[in-house]
C-alpha cells in the first residue's frame, strides 16, 4: 500500500464507539498487546522491514500484507532498522460486527477462520490489494472528517474492508498462506499445551521435563518464537482466560482457580494492575475495559 507521507514521523489515533483507527510512521516499534482490549485487530503494513510474532509463529511481512489478530492471541512486532515502519491498525469491537451481520453473512467469520486454521496472514494479488487499500484510505479520510454523514461513511468503508477480507477467506485455502509462517514445531506444541492447560501446573521445571528441553533452551526458544518470556506469556493468557470466565458469569473465586491463579490475593492484585479494575467490578460491567 502506498500513500503520500505527510511527516517524517507521526502518530494518529482516532477513537470511535465501535472501532479505533491508528496510523503510525516511525522507526521505533510500538507494541500493541491485547491485555486491555477485547477487540479484533486488522494490521496493514505500508512500509518497513518487520517480522510479526503471533502465538509462536513468525511472519516476515512485505508492504501490502495484512494480518488478522484475535483478542486472545498475544503478538509482537520485531523491527529491522532501515526503512521507516509505517502501518495502519484498526481495532474492532466484536459487537460491531455482530450487529451488522445477517443470516449466512457472519462478518466475524474471517477472524474465527484465521484463529482455527492458524492463518493470520493475508497476502493479496494486486487487484484485490487495491480494493482494500482504497477502502482503508477512504476510511481514514472519513474518520478525520466532520462533514455531514461522515459517521455513515466510516461504517460503510469499514464494512467494505471486512467484506473483502471475508471473501478472501471463503475463496482461499489454508495452504495458500501457511508456508509464509515460520515456526518451531516443539514450541508450537508447547504453546498449544499451555493454552489448553492454564489451570494446571505450568512451572518451568514441569514444562522442561514434559517437552524434553533444557530450561535454558526452553527459555531461549520460547522468547525467540513468541516475543515473550514463558512467565509473561502464561500470565497474560491466564488473565485473558479470567476475563472470559468472568463474562460468562463464573464467580471470582471459581475464576481464580479455573484460570490457574493459585493465590486469591495475587489474582485480585494482578488483574487490577493489568485492567485497572477489580475482577468483581469487571464481572458486573465488563465492557468498561
Amino acid at each position: 500500500m502506498k500513500k503520500a507521507i505527510r511527516k517524517t514521523s507521526f502518530m494518529k489515533h482516532l477513537n470511535f464507539s465501535d472501532f479505533e483507527f491508528f496510523h503510525y510512521k516511525d522507526e521505533v516499534v510500538r507494541n500493541f498487546e491485547f491485555k486491555n482490549h477485547d477487540v479484533f485487530e486488522i494490521f496493514f503494513l505500508l512500509s518497513g522491514h518487520v517480522t510479526y510474532l503471533i502465538e509462536g509463529r513468525s511472519y516476515r511481512l512485505s508492504p501490502g500484507d495484512i494480518l488478522l489478530i484475535n483478542n486472545n492471541e498475544l503478538h509482537k512486532p520485531v523491527l529491522t532498522s532501515g526503512e521507516a515502519y509505517e502501518r495502519i491498525i484498526v481495532w474492532i469491537k466484536p459487537d460491531f460486527l455482530n450487529k451488522h451481520s445477517i443470516k449466512d453473512c457472519d462478518l466475524s467469520y474471517c477472524f474465527h477462520h484465521a484463529l482455527i486454521n492458524v492463518q493470520n496472514l493475508i497476502r493479496l494479488n494486486v487487484s484485490d490489494r487495491k480494493k482494500i487499500q482504497n477502502a482503508v484510505f477512504l476510511l481514514e479520510d472519513a474518520c478525520e472528517s466532520a462533514e455531514f454523514g461522515n459517521h455513515i461513511l466510516r461504517n460503510s468503508y469499514m464494512m467494505e474492508i471486512i467484506v473483502h477480507i471475508n471473501r478472501y477467506f471463503l475463496q482461499s485455502s489454508k495452504s495458500e498462506n501457511i508456508n509464509h509462517a515460520e515456526f518451531n514445531d516443539k514450541i508450537s506444541r508447547l504453546v498449544d499445551y499451555i493454552n489448553q492447560n492454564l489451570a494446571e501446573n505450568l512451572s518451568l521445571d514441569q514444562l522442561s521435563e514434559k517437552f524434553y528441553l533444557s530450561k535454558y533452551h526452553l527459555l531461549h526458544e520460547f522468547k525467540k518464537y513468541t516475543g515473550y518470556s514463558i512467565h509473561q506469556y502464561i500470565l497474560q493468557k491466564r488473565l485473558i482466560s479470567a476475563k472470559k470466565l468472568l463474562k460468562e458469569g463464573m464467580s471470582v473465586n471459581e475464576v481464580c482457580e479455573a484460570s490457574g491463579f493459585n493465590d486469591y490475593s495475587n489474582f485480585i492484585r494482578t488483574f487490577k494492575n493489568n485492567y485497572g479494575v477489580s475482577p468483581k467490578r469487571y464481572s458486573k460491567n465488563y465492557d468498561i475495559s
